[in-house]
């Protein structure tokens, strides 16, 4: 029987490691993407963010969730948590540390207050597990290129969430 991934928070793991795992997993140039710019400066979530750790206590993947916005053409901000990268290194794919990360970072929202999630990944993947789609995302718009069909989003009750906007950082 597979051991449970084991997963600590991203905050306890030193910052360079996680660039290193970063830069492993989706190359340097990973800051020119539409993400970094969405994220904008803000830190990152301790209490949402993790990272997954092998059976030597190595680190092989983590998770970092971001505070950012939708603007409507009104001009009113909508917040929302922004999830990844999800990052895990290729020699540990297919071993369930994505998938656990993914839920770790779920499960640690507020039940009480749970903001829209949204990301940019594979509508099928984050679909079939975790119910996000992008039904309410087709009108909203990121400060460089993407797919729209990858801008998924994840709400109890999309009714709230406006047809169209601009999605960047909290700060902004």
């Amino acid at each position: 029987m597979a051991k449970e991934p084991s997963l600590i928070p991203l905050d306890n793991v030193d910052p360079a490691l996680v660039e290193e795992l970063l830069d492993r997993a989706f190359e340097p140039e990973r800051r020119q993407r539409t993400a970094y710019k969405v994220r904008g400066d803000a830190d990152w979530l301790p209490a949402l963010s993790f990272a997954a750790v092998d059976e030597e206590e190595h680190l092989v993947g983590s998770i970092q969730c971001w505070p950012v916005a939708l603007v409507d053409d009104t001009g009113r901000k909508h917040p929302m948590i922004m999830v990844g990268p999800v990052a895990v290194l290729p020699e540990a794919q297919s071993r369930g540390f994505g998938k656990a990360l993914v839920t770790a970072a779920i499960g640690a929202l507020d039940p009480r207050a749970p903001l829209p999630l949204v990301m940019i990944g594979d509508p099928e993947y984050y679909g079939r597990f975790w119910g996000f789609t992008n039904a309410a995302s087709g009108g909203w718009d990121l400060p460089g290129p993407f797919e729209q069909h990858r801008l998924l989003v994840r709400c109890d009750n999309p009714s709230v969430l406006p047809e169209r906007g601009m999605l960047g950082p909290w700060g902004a």
